[in-house]
């Protein structure tokens, strides 16, 4: 008998997740099968994304530095950088105006005021950043030494050591062959401890859904239901329409394709909410099924992952005028402009920092002078629409290794 593929099983997992999850927030977390049930759920859900995690930076390290000299030898690198670069501004752009547009038109949180979540804002404290200290944390956090980021788990500063070695062992030449042929050993290595740890994904994606559902606030959700829907709705229209028709414009490949061989990794984000801890998946995706050759997905899959941040730019754009409509500001032409360019940089700064997701939303909201503590009412919602945003974010990684691909590299073999 003929077992299920992968794909498969990892769509059954997350279904079976959710329904169970939905089953055990009936029941109530006070029984004591949905604890024990839940105790294990977060065992599976940790040791799977602890496992992504433990292969995540040899696999970026690996990555890069073959991908930067593969490019390098076909010449190829500075169209690949100004073009993946142009995709991720772009990218972007176009989900912050989706935001913006969508919170002029429905006005999410009027009718609401403050003073219904006065006690969440008095128990948090949000942390101040201006935008002079986030620059100068977020080029601090881009060089650090390599042992230290490396052994820290540090993406950003992984990602910036492994491009500076990726263009030295270009410069070198057949001097560092040796080199060179060590990391490219060390990628294919890396990659078949991924699919390893691919066997145990059905079961970590459905116990990693089982805790988020099981453990909604739905009093929270349904007090905040318009904005938790206009989030939603403009996420998903930017997923599954924008991004879907960006792709076939320029690569003639329709969305049935990309998502038949995209799909572990967008379950994988969706579960994990997490673009570094699916990175392992998304690389293994791009190459084996996207077809999308590996110096090129190996470049710009960890960019994206750390700078594309589709999802996480719509959210503070669309959280942003949600808390201006709880005050009762109505923000002004130049004050959404500045909304939009705050959005975008906090969302490519975000993963340089500690607690990046609040410090960079009380950036946006300070450069338009709303009050920071706001921030307390979207914690209880944050978790759910954090899955949505970061499987976008992934998506948009993919969608852009393809189309950087089709325009730039065509003539390599």
């Amino acid at each position: 008998m003929k077992l299920p593929s992968l794909n498969i099983l990892i769509l059954l997992g997350a279904v079976f997740g959710v329904a169970l999850g939905f089953y055990f927030h009936e029941l109530g977390a006070q029984h004591q099968a949905v604890q024990s049930s839940l105790y294990v759920a977060s065992l599976v859900g940790t040791l799977f994304i602890d496992l992504l995690k433990m292969v995540l930076i040899p696999l970026v390290f690996c990555s890069i530095s073959v991908g930067i000299a593969n490019l390098r030898q076909h010449q190829q690198i500075h169209r690949v950088w100004v073009t993946t670069l142009l995709f991720f501004i772009s990218s972007m752009a176009i989900a912050i105006v989706l935001a913006l547009l969508a919170g002029n038109y429905f006005k999410p949180g009027a009718g609401l005021h403050l003073a219904m979540f006065e006690q969440a804002m008095q128990n948090f404290q949000a942390k101040q950043l201006p935008l002079p200290e986030f620059f100068a944390q977020f080029l601090h956090g881009l060089f650090v030494n390599p042992f230290t980021a490396l052994s820290q788990g540090n993406v950003l500063a992984t990602v910036s050591f492994a491009l500076i070695l990726g263009i030295a062992l270009v410069i070198g030449g057949d001097r560092y062959k040796s080199i060179l042929s060590l990391l490219q050993e060390g990628l294919i290595v890396t990659m078949q401890i991924v699919g390893w740890i691919m066997c145990i994904a059905p079961l970590g994606i459905m116990a990693l859904l089982i805790k988020l559902v099981a453990m909604q606030d739905v009093a929270m959700l349904s007090t905040l239901a318009k904005f938790v829907l206009v989030v939603i709705g403009t996420t998903l229209l930017h997923g599954v329409v924008i991004l879907p028709l960006i792709l076939y414009l320029f690569t003639g490949k329709t969305p049935l394709w990309f998502w038949h061989g995209a799909r572990e990794a967008l379950v994988t984000a969706f579960a994990t909410s997490s673009s570094s801890a699916t990175l392992p998946v998304t690389l293994r995706c791009t190459t084996q099924h996207l077809l999308v050759k590996p110096e090129i997905a190996g470049f710009v899959i960890p960019l994206g992952a750390t700078i594309n941040m589709d999802g996480t730019a719509l959210y503070e754009a669309a959280a942003a005028l949600f808390i201006a409509n709880l005050v009762g500001i109505e923000l002004s032409l130049i004050q959404q402009l500045i909304v939009f360019f705050t959005a975008m940089i906090a969302a490519m700064g975000a993963p340089g920092i500690p607690s990046a997701g609040m410090v960079t939303m009380v950036m946006v909201l300070q450069s338009v002078g709303l009050p920071a503590e706001a921030i307390a009412i979207l914690l209880p919602i944050d978790r759910l629409l954090d899955t949505l945003r970061t499987t976008v974010n992934v998506e948009g990684d993919m969608v852009g290794s393809l189309v950087v691909q089709k325009l730039v590299v065509q003539n390599i073999t």
